[in-house]
């Protein structure tokens, strides 16, 4: 089915199906709320300590990615689950590097405010 909405409409529909993305998100993943939880307070924390702006930008950034890939596999994870409920090794594994990819994200975002605050304490 092609789209055929064109120009600041288009904008608009697709502003549209991300809100109800991130609301689907919020209601159906666990893994989803808690990260999202997070992320606000910890860009809550970044603006109470007297970082600089590319600090704070690493910081603010890290964690939203985390949200970013968290969001990735859940729709990874709703596609296979929509395939069916039968195991299928190659399910599996998409799952699987799914998964890993936010382990590695939320790896990265732990190195990102550790080397930051590391940095702010030791000054």
């Amino acid at each position: 089915m092609a789209n055929s909405s064109t120009g600041i409409n288009r904008i608009i529909k697709a502003a549209g199906y991300s809100i109800k993305g991130i609301k689907a998100a919020w209601k159906n993943e666990a893994a989803f709320r808690q990260e999202g939880v997070l992320a606000i307070l910890a860009v809550i924390v970044a603006f109470l300590f007297d970082f600089n702006l590319i600090e704070r930008l690493f910081l603010i950034s890290s964690i939203i990615l985390v949200v970013i890939v968290e969001l990735l596999n859940s729709a990874i994870e709703a596609v296979v689950d929509r395939i069916g409920s039968e195991y299928h090794e190659l399910s599996g594994r998409a799952k699987d590097m799914g998964s890993a990819a936010v382990f590695i994200t939320v790896i990265l975002a732990l190195f990102i405010w550790g080397i930051i605050f590391w940095s702010y304490f030791t000054q």
